[in-house]
């Protein structure tokens, strides 16, 4: 994205979409700090404290951070520092939630939550959180009300008749950053496939297919102590790579002919797209190859999550929510995705978890001024 364009809003909205819009909020100066809880699932980033820069590539007037993270050298972005203009410094903490079974003596003094793409979170420290909950003997998508209510004192327990299993997933608190224990302004961001995710693109090619795509886009990791000059090589390589995989599909949108196919298979590392097209053409009249290609655009270094929960494990995190959010200040703003129309987060499930996320907040933070943006009848309620 041109950095410019974070200051001229009509054409920022158009430039945005879920997977990109945080990088360039921290290059306009509306965040310093980002955390990330994730549940063991998603893997995308290394553990840990990131420092790093954002700012405008004075060579390709494109946002680019200064990060050596392979999240950020697979897609191409890593630059010098001295390439950088307008520099705005950056902290990403990310933040592991590990679900695992709790003993029966175990303190309800522990917490519980998980996620899958950056959230802001404050926390007091020492404290953790357990939650008991026991399976679902129905398969009903719709919970009753008595399911779906939280409990006004905000135990973060919950169990179901007649089998009572536990399934806690538990994140010490004393790992939220203490920055965000100061009463700064911070923005809560849920993805409801934080719940529960699938990787749609594996229902839509078979395996095979998505075998080969991962072979055509595959980011080899760079070994450690590289040099600067190592970086910018390495990025170099993958963008031409990127760039060579847009062309080539780009092309067979115009023309899958079989002289098409060999001319782009003859490039190095390309042979895989023969039986990839062969593939392709035999279950389907048109190939939508512009999708193919933004399906291989997520097969770099390691494969989008894919974990579909039960509703027992759904329960589960959305009391380790609500027992987080208990005890951190009330958020300036809180945004809520559904990632249900690309069907990240199952469409079976999608409005389940929103109600229950939903009763969460009414019960945290009363009546909510809620607007339904996916919705064109909805209106504030």
């Amino acid at each position: 994205m041109p950095a410019d364009t974070v200051f001229d809003k009509e054409t920022l909205f158009g430039e945005l979409s879920i997977e990109n819009w945080i990088m360039p909020a921290v290059y306009a100066g509306h965040f310093s700090h980002v955390i990330w809880l994730h549940p063991t699932w998603a893997q995308q980033i290394r553990e840990g404290k990131h420092h790093f820069l954002v700012g405008k590539d004075t060579s390709t007037t494109t946002i680019r951070v200064t990060s050596t993270d392979h999240y950020f050298l697979s897609d191409g972005l890593y630059v010098t520092e001295d390439q950088l203009e307008n520099q705005k410094p950056v902290q990403l903490d990310v933040i592991m939630v590990k679900p695992y079974t709790l003993g029966n003596s175990q303190e309800e003094g522990d917490a519980v939550s998980s996620a899958k793409k950056p959230k802001l979170a404050r926390e007091d420290a020492g404290h953790m959180a357990s939650a008991n909950c026991g399976s679902h003997s129905e398969g009903s998508e719709k919970d009753t009300a008595a399911q779906r209510r939280l409990q006004t004192d905000l135990e973060p327990s919950c169990s179901y008749s007649p089998e009572s299993q536990e399934c806690p997933a538990v994140v010490g608190t004393g790992d939220i950053p203490d920055i965000l224990k100061k009463g700064d302004a911070f923005v809560l961001d849920i993805d409801l496939d934080f719940f529960s995710v699938k990787n749609p693109f594996k229902e839509m090619f078979t395996q095979e297919e998505y075998k080969i795509l991962q072979e055509l886009y595959q980011f080899k990791k760079p070994g450690t102590n590289l040099t600067e000059e190592d970086l910018v090589d390495c990025v170099d390589t993958r963008i031409h790579q990127l760039e060579d995989l847009e062309a080539t599909f780009a092309d067979l949108c115009d023309g899958d002919d079989e002289e098409t196919v060999q001319k782009w298979a003859s490039n190095p590392g390309m042979d895989a797209l023969v039986p990839l097209v062969q593939s392709l053409k035999k279950r389907m009249d048109v190939p939508d190859y512009e999708m193919v290609h933004q399906a291989g655009l997520t097969c770099d270094y390691s494969e989008l999550p894919h974990h579909v929960s039960t509703e027992q494990e759904i329960e589960c995190l959305i009391q380790s929510v609500c027992y987080l959010l208990k005890n951190l200040p009330k958020p300036t703003l809180v945004t809520i995705a559904r990632s249900s129309l690309d069907e990240y987060c199952p469409p079976e499930q999608v409005d389940t978890i929103q109600e229950k996320v939903l009763d969460v907040l009414r019960s945290l933070y009363g009546t909510l001024d809620l607007h339904l943006v996916y919705s064109a009848e909805s209106s504030p309620s």
